[in-house]
């Protein structure tokens, strides 16, 4: 495992700042957690992948309040024309077609209740706690910070590609419907990252702010991290599920 600590004390040219922000992605990324692996090798049982969806739904509701927190350190009308997309992308037009609703259809899918789902009252502490950390390091940190921790969305196509077939293949009782939210982060996240990174290679321009790139990057990737390893040692192996937290519909 590279470390990046200090690692842009000299400088570094964009496309060198680019090859180490890929890096992160390749070493870092959710892409290679045990549980991840899990529920690709069909491995899963029903109520762990139901808590995977009950707990993924707390970020997934939680992306437009962390775009409004980048938006509101900005003081560019053009990066916030761009940037509010996002914020559409995932309340829709109207709140009820968005990214955020379509997560919450993939939720219903698997058998989960609706309002247990949105109340999140069900998820663990850990998930709220790292989402929560997530929202506030974007209200508090600097803009290109904020930015640069979504480039998260670079590698996001990579893990998609090889979740919904992988799902589809190994759960009988998944349909293709029930994955609906991910056929247009397909092209949304590609475009949302081609514009933060070309945006964190124009305004990273000094050693600090590039190494402040780095680590709001891995920032990100760990929020991601930790989140998969709350569920597996909750649902995992071990079953340390702690009060409160999501044990199961009725019907199981």
């Amino acid at each position: 495992m590279t470390d990046y600590h200090n690692i842009a004390r000299n400088g570094l040219t964009p496309d060198e700042l680019e090859k180490i922000l890929r890096q992160i992605g390749k070493e870092r990324y959710h892409i290679n957690h045990p549980h991840h692996k899990m529920m690709m090798a069909g491995k899963m049982t029903k109520l762990q992948l139901q808590a995977w969806a009950l707990n993924r739904y707390c970020y997934q509701a939680a992306i437009p309040r962390k775009d409004a927190a980048i938006l509101m350190n900005s003081t560019d009308p053009v990066f916030r024309a761009e940037w509010r997309r996002r914020i559409t992308d995932h309340d829709g037009t109207n709140g009820l077609d968005g990214g955020v609703a379509r997560w919450l259809k993939l939720a219903t899918g698997l058998g989960l209740d609706e309002e247990v789902v949105k109340s999140e009252r069900q998820a663990l502490w850990s998930t709220r706690f790292a989402v929560e950390a997530y929202v506030n390091f974007c209200r508090q940190r600097p803009l290109l910070e904020g930015v640069a921790s979504s480039l998260t969305e670079l590698f996001s196509p990579t893990i998609i590609a090889e979740r919904v077939p992988g799902i589809l293949a190994k759960y009988p009782y998944v349909s293709e419907e029930t994955l609906a939210y991910f056929k247009p982060r397909l092209t949304q996240a590609p475009k949302d990252s081609s514009f933060s990174l070309a945006y964190v290679r124009e305004h990273a321009n000094t050693p600090e702010k590039q190494q402040a790139v780095i680590d709001a990057l891995i920032f990100k990737t760990g929020v991601l991290w930790s989140m998969l390893d709350a569920l597996d040692y909750a649902y995992g192996e071990a079953g340390r599920i702690p009060p409160g937290a999501f044990r199961g519909t009725s019907n199981e």
